[in-house]
């Protein structure tokens, strides 16, 4: 059983928690993720590690309240265990010394972006990061973006914090004053999508975390397969992490949609 040892209300809707699982947190690299079980009888939630504390022996999940098992999580509290933590899973993701890297996050994907910010960093690039949601409130991790980042540029969609505008006019006017040599995007996957087709007209190398269509995490279950350069690919063993000018995006849409009447009738559980 993995312990619950802090947590925190970034919004009504997102969540972050801090977990002990010693043996994760020394194994795990940027981009790799975990799936967790909240009981005995829930279901199994990919979530990606956002850090680890390799002398507390702990990892940290961000979780947004989307369905059934991710509205029990979120209700856990500090000493609560969890049924099942298993991880890391994934393939971590490449970190290299590309120049410029332009990492980008739309609302809790800055989570799972955290991690490849620092790693990029370290290994000697220029990053980069544009932070974008619909408003204020709804900016996490920014103080920790920042410690790794050597600019941040915040896109709100009402305006009310940092620039009035989604996240590709931040990418873009950094495009068009410099030379970008690597873009991450992590997020919705309708940003992600024009984050890549914004990115292909600049000819600007990109990858992207599909981890949003995950279900089982292992490959078993067949529901996170996304075509990705007319290729078949399984999210939770050939990623989470893809040529984001490779993916069929509109395919993978489609596929996100397939639970959402299951998940409003599990949703009527909660009362």
């Amino acid at each position: 059983m993995n312990k619950i040892v802090s947590k925190k209300e970034f919004s009504p809707l997102v969540t972050q928690i801090e977990v002990e699982a010693p043996l994760i947190a020394r194994a795990r690299k940027a981009g790799h993720f975990v799936i967790v079980k909240v009981d005995e009888k829930g279901e199994r939630i990919p979530l990606t590690i956002s850090a680890a504390d390799t002398e507390k022996g702990t990892i940290t999940l961000v979780v947004q309240k989307v369905g059934l098992s991710s509205n029990k999580l979120c209700k856990l509290n500090v000493g609560d265990e969890l049924a099942d933590l298993v991880g890391p899973l994934g393939k971590a993701t490449h970190i290299d010394k590309f120049g410029t890297v332009v990492c980008a996050g739309g609302g809790v994907g800055v989570a799972p972006l955290l991690p490849i910010v620092q790693a990029m960093k370290a290994a000697g690039n220029r990053v980069i990061s544009v932070l974008a949601a619909r408003n204020k409130d709804l900016i996490i991790l920014e103080d920790e973006i920042r410690a790794s980042s050597d600019e941040v540029i915040i896109m709100t969609d009402d305006g009310s914090y940092g620039q009035q505008g989604l996240v590709t006019n931040g990418i873009e006017a950094i495009i068009q004053r410099e030379k970008v040599d690597m873009c991450v995007a992590i997020g919705p996957a309708i940003m992600m999508k024009f984050v890549s087709l914004l990115t292909k007209k600049y000819e600007v190398p990109t990858v992207a975390s599909l981890n949003t269509i995950m279900v089982d995490g292992t490959g078993m279950c067949g529901g996170c397969r996304v075509s990705v350069g007319g290729q078949t690919k399984f999210v939770c063993v050939d990623g989470p992490e893809f040529d984001a000018h490779q993916v069929d995006w509109d395919g993978m849409m489609m596929r996100m949609g397939s639970y959402k009447e299951y998940e409003k009738e599990e949703m009527k559980k909660l009362g």
